[in-house]
């Protein structure tokens, strides 16, 4: 069956109308999805540090910076607690503050853009490219205003943004570019990693992420300034007087910064905890092969799809350019091929199959929540959005067509974190076998 070769249960009739599931009711993959991949390896590292008594300490933290910078291909990479607290950091060190504006995808996480909101600014929400879900190079530059500091460009569910578009922009306009990184770990654009992209990159590495090590995130620079801006913001024992004396420290070199030694910037502790950078370093030292299975087994389950009608792959097709992880996948959908097949009925027909990954949408448009436009976060009695006498960007409905009808384009697939060849061809044939019979199940359902 790994050469597309069929038999009853992967082919015919769909199980949601009476045929028999792609994948057999009784067998249990979690070796094909698990993830993270720890090892004996993994688990000495992490009881290491418990015994020592050092899950606050920094010496495991700073060899895990330097390893992953040298990875990055980074000049600076500076540990911290989550991936919300390094995009926090990499706002504030870009110089956004009460009455500036940053502009962000709607659709993405709410930490690409919420911090701004508790820095006292508001969000310029951008909408997305259909294709790569990412934000959109074309809906960006008229955003720009007077009080905007960054551009927050999100390598969205793996796919690298339109980078060669994007930076060129921001540069006419000497606007600061944040790279949201945290669904792209190892992912390639034209050749250069994800992650180098911007001025400054923040990266979740949470136990779901391609790069899981528990809980944790990670800033990278080529910038001096920006990295220590960053340490001064969230890492007040980088800043004392052992970084003012100690040679071999030097956190902090900026006389400005150093006036503020021994006590965070931004009034938060965003240390990493030890047994975190220790599972870090020794993921790192795997990620590239675990990468390059993920790759393998993705890119094959979407070859076998590629003559299927309403389905896309959501993929990077340029040269050199990879999803890297492959975090969060999704799969284009176009009802219009399927006579107009309802996105939630197709994928219900896939999970009879069983294939529970199949739901559609993804992130909800940011852009139309109610912390954006309401929650006082000040206690101010008007919304921060516009507190600080900002001009008003909060934008309702209809002003971002593409993110607010995404949902019925996006769909979810498989996350296989193995290249297995006959079990990938059983998942895949259950999307086929949805699609194959599309007017079936229209019809079915309208009686229903």
């Amino acid at each position: 069956m790994a050469d597309g070769v069929t038999n009853s249960r992967t082919s015919g009739r769909p199980a949601l109308v009476g045929g028999a599931p792609s994948i057999p009711p009784q067998r249990i993959d979690d070796d094909l999805f698990h993830w993270p991949i720890v090892t004996d390896e993994d688990e000495a590292a992490v009881i290491a540090v418990m015994r020592a008594g050092n899950t606050s300490g920094t010496d495991i933290t700073r060899e895990f910076e330097r390893e992953y910078a040298r990875w990055q291909g980074s000049s600076y990479a500076l540990a911290t607690c989550n991936g919300t607290a390094a995009l926090a950091a990499a706002m504030w060190a870009c110089g956004v503050g009460a009455g500036d504006e940053i502009i962000c995808p709607s659709i993405t996480y709410w930490a690409s853009a919420s911090p701004a909101l508790t820095l006292g600014a508001t969000v310029n929400f951008a909408d997305v490219d259909p294709r790569t879900l990412c934000i959109d190079p074309a809906d960006i530059e008229h955003r720009i205003g007077p009080r905007t500091k960054a551009i927050v460009v999100v390598n969205y569910a793996g796919h690298p943004a339109s980078w060669d578009e994007i930076v060129p922009i921001a540069r006419a306009h000497g606007v600061r570019v944040i790279e949201d990184n945290s669904h792209a770990h190892g992912a390639r654009y034209r050749g250069r990693l994800c992650g180098t992209m911007g001025d400054i990159t923040a990266a979740s590495m949470m136990g779901g992420k391609s790069f899981a090590i528990g809980e944790g995130g990670m800033i990278t620079t080529d910038d001096r300034t920006l990295y220590e801006r960053c340490t001064a913001f969230g890492h007040y024992e980088r800043t004392g007087v052992a970084s003012r004396y100690n040679p071999a420290a030097q956190d902090i070199t900026d006389e400005e910064l150093l006036h503020f030694s021994g006590l965070p910037l931004g009034g938060v502790k965003h240390r990493m905890n030890q047994m975190c950078s220790a599972m870090g370093r020794v993921q790192l030292r795997h990620y590239a092969g675990r990468v390059a299975e993920i790759q393998a087994g993705m890119n094959r389950f979407w070859s076998l799809l590629k003559d299927v009608p309403g389905l896309r792959p959501h993929r990077i097709d340029e040269p050199d350019s990879t999803m890297g992880g492959w975090y969060y996948p999704r799969g284009l959908y176009v009802s219009e091929e399927l006579d107009g097949l309802p996105i939630e009925r197709f994928c219900e027909a896939v999970r009879a199959e069983g294939v529970g990954a199949c739901t559609p949408g993804l992130n909800f448009p940011l852009h139309l929540h109610a912390v954006f436009h309401e929650a006082d976060y000040f206690g101010q009695g008007k919304p921060t959005a516009i507190a600080f006498g900002q001009r008003d960007v909060r934008q309702g409905p209809g002003s971002l067509p593409v993110s607010e009808g995404i949902a019925q384009r996006v769909l979810g697939v498989p996350w296989f974190k193995h290249d297995d060849p006959d079990r990938i061809a059983e998942y895949a044939a259950a999307y086929r076998k949805a699609a194959e019979n599309a007017a079936l199940l229209m019809e079915r359902g309208m009686v229903e």
